[in-house]
């Protein structure tokens, strides 16, 4: 199973010490270059384990090869998008609302940062996933009650 993963998310992941999930949940972890940019920028959270972790998962694409709509959203999420469809991926992992919204539009599969801790779950890769939403609280990723709430209800936590 193939994912290309957006900036937000992986940032979330790296924070809980859980790219290594990634890995064993899906057969390949793809990004597009600008997220590999955001990603890794000097100074940003989790940047030197993050540039070392998508150093060789970094595809090229052009985004004049694709008509996606979009509004107002930035350059990495579109390129993750431009990139889901050209490798045909069977996940886009996003966690922005508006992108999500867009990437549902355009008929991607999207699965989110707390998705990705609910199948950790399942594969017994953690026991619990209430600390992990903790940690991702702290990240710039911004968690409604609502879905942490259904998130522990799923998780029977």
């Amino acid at each position: 199973m193939l994912v290309i993963a957006d900036t937000s998310p992986l940032v979330a992941i790296a924070a809980c010490d859980g790219l290594s999930w990634l890995d064993t949940l899906f057969a390949e972890v793809r990004v597009p270059p600008a997220v590999f940019q955001e990603a890794t920028v000097q100074g940003k959270p989790q940047a030197d384990r993050l540039r070392h972790y998508l150093q060789d998962k970094v595809l090229t694409i052009d985004l004049h090869d694709f008509v996606i709509t979009t509004e107002g959203l930035g350059n990495g999420e579109l390129q993750a998008m431009a990139l889901y469809k050209k490798q045909h991926a069977n996940r886009l992992l996003i966690d922005d609302l508006r992108a999500r919204k867009a990437a549902l539009h355009n008929d991607i599969h999207i699965i989110g940062s707390v998705g990705i801790l609910l199948l950790a779950k399942e594969n017994q890769l953690i026991s619990t996933i209430k600390p992990y939403l903790q940690i991702i609280q702290q990240t710039d990723a911004h968690l409604s009650a609502k879905l942490i709430d259904k998130a522990l209800l799923i998780a029977g936590e």
